[in-house]
C-alpha cells in the first residue's frame, strides 16, 4: 500500500495583513482608555477645585454671620444697646475686629503663613465677603453675609447666608 501525503500550502495567502489590522485595532482602542482616563482625572481635579472654592465661601459667609453675631453679644455684656455701631448698608467685617468698616469691594487676604482669611494681612484672594445690614424694625435686624468670587472660565459664583437678630430685653 502506497501512502500518499498532501502538503497543504498555507490558507492565509488570503489573509495577509490581517495581523496588521489586528494590530492598529488594538492600539487605537488602547490610546482611546488612555486619553478618555486622562480626560477623567482633569475633570475630577477641576470639580474638586470648584468645590473646595464653594466650602471655603460658605466658611467664610458663616464667619461673617458669626462675627456679627459676636459684636452684638459685646454689646449685650457692656450693657449698650444691642444694635449699637449698626446702620443700614453694605460692610467689611473682620474676626479680629471690634466693628463694621464700610465695604470697600477688596478682596479678603489669605495669609499662606497661618492659612488664615482676613483683611489685615497676606495676599489678595479670589473671595469678597459684603455685610448687608437691614433693620426691618427697631427689635429686629438682618444681616446678609455675602461671598463671591470668579472660579475657573470666569465663572461666577456667589453665596448669600441670611440671619436674624432680635432684641430680646
Amino acid at each position: 500500500m502506497k501512502m500518499k501525503f498532501k502538503i497543504q500550502t498555507s490558507k492565509l495567502k488570503n489573509k495577509k495583513g490581517y495581523l496588521l489590522v489586528e494590530v492598529m485595532i488594538a492600539i487605537s482602542l488602547l490610546t482611546l482608555g488612555f486619553f478618555g482616563t486622562l480626560s477623567l482625572i482633569s475633570n475630577s481635579i477641576s470639580l474638586n477645585s470648584v468645590v473646595s472654592d464653594h466650602f471655603i465661601a460658605n466658611y467664610l459667609a458663616m464667619e461673617g454671620i458669626e462675627t456679627v453675631k459676636n459684636l452684638i453679644d459685646a454689646n449685650f455684656f457692656k450693657s449698650n444697646p444691642w444694635n449699637l455701631g449698626f446702620t443700614n448698608g453694605n460692610f467689611e467685617i473682620d474676626y479680629q475686629s471690634a466693628a463694621l468698616k464700610s465695604d470697600s469691594g477688596q478682596p479678603i487676604l489669605f495669609d499662606s503663613a497661618s492659612g488664615l482669611y482676613g483683611y489685615q494681612s497676606g495676599n489678595p484672594s479670589p473671595f469678597k465677603r459684603t455685610i448687608k445690614v437691614d433693620f426691618i424694625n427697631i427689635n429686629e435686624m438682618k444681616v446678609n453675609s455675602i461671598v463671591s468670587w470668579t472660579g475657573r472660565g470666569n465663572a461666577k459664583f456667589e453665596i448669600n447666608l441670611e440671619d436674624h437678630f432680635f432684641n430680646n430685653k
